[in-house]
């Protein structure tokens, strides 16, 4: 077997700009031989959607759709126009996360209802409700893969509500692929990635100092790229994966297995 995607109808969420970790991935999918179906979130004067169209123009995307997960309008026309496209989907990449930059410091304790509801929404539930409406169209031995970060399980300073958003998401893939897996072999991972300067990181308050923590204590000295993340999706995405479901795979140089 080696890492061969090619024929293979992937679905790509969640590229903001260039520094997104969707980005790198959706570069590897390509570079395997991947056709890709790309969203973006639509925003009113459609900035997001002329700058993903612009740097994802040499990918060559088959499908280029708005999606805002909280409208369950464009989900389902997102996965019409898969079914009408291509037929059928062999793989989804799920990298979509929010929280308020007032969630994201100070007292765990004083993030409201609507912070809590919205973060969860977008961050967790988002991965079901796009299993559930693409379920159909997902071909045999076909593969999800969500991104997700160590503060799921350890209380990292100023992480706050995407932890617990991010725990969720976790427990969502390990339930989804209990779900998945028997019919028709379809697999369902996360990758834990090291802390990388991206849009949605710059939110967090001292997330600098995150970095240079793990530069200073992870085994590898340093922490991760967005090409080697890229790397591990493209690999969860093919043959060489097919006997892994339901893990978190940690991309962090080492950092998790510090205990500090």
């Amino acid at each position: 077997m080696s890492l061969n995607l090619s024929n293979k109808k992937i679905l790509v969420t969640g590229i903001a700009n260039s520094r997104s970790i969707a980005w790198g991935i959706a570069q590897h999918l390509k570079a395997a031989g991947a056709e890709l179906a790309i969203t973006y979130f639509p925003d009113e004067r459609g900035r997001f959607e002329k700058k993903v169209r612009e740097l994802t123009l040499p990918l060559n995307p088959t499908i280029f759709l708005p999606l805002d997960v909280q409208n369950l309008t464009q989900i389902e026309f997102l996965f019409k126009s898969v079914e009408t496209k291509w037929g059928h989907l062999d793989g989804m990449v799920h990298c979509l996360a929010f929280a308020g930059k007032s969630e994201l410091s100070g007292d765990y304790s004083s993030i409201t209802f609507e912070g809590f509801s919205r973060a969860l929404d977008i961050s967790a539930y988002s991965l079901t409700s796009l299993c559930r409406v693409g379920k159909p169209l997902l071909s045999n031995g076909s593969s999800i893969i969500t991104l997700t970060y160590l503060g799921s399980e350890r209380a990292v300073p100023n992480y706050n509500l995407m932890g617990v958003a991010k725990a969720a998401l976790e427990a969502s893939v390990r339930y989804l692929a209990a779900e998945l897996g028997p019919e028709k072999q379809v697999r369902v991972n996360a990758i834990s990635a090291g802390p990388i300067r991206t849009l949605a990181s710059s939110a967090i308050d001292g997330f600098l100092d995150m970095i240079h923590n793990v530069e200073m204590k992870a085994p590898l000295r340093r922490t991760v790229t967005q090409d080697e993340i890229g790397g591990t999706a493209a690999f969860l995405m093919s043959s060489l994966s097919s006997g892994i479901t339901g893990q978190v795979i940690y991309v962090d140089a080492g950092y998790s297995i510090t205990g500090i």
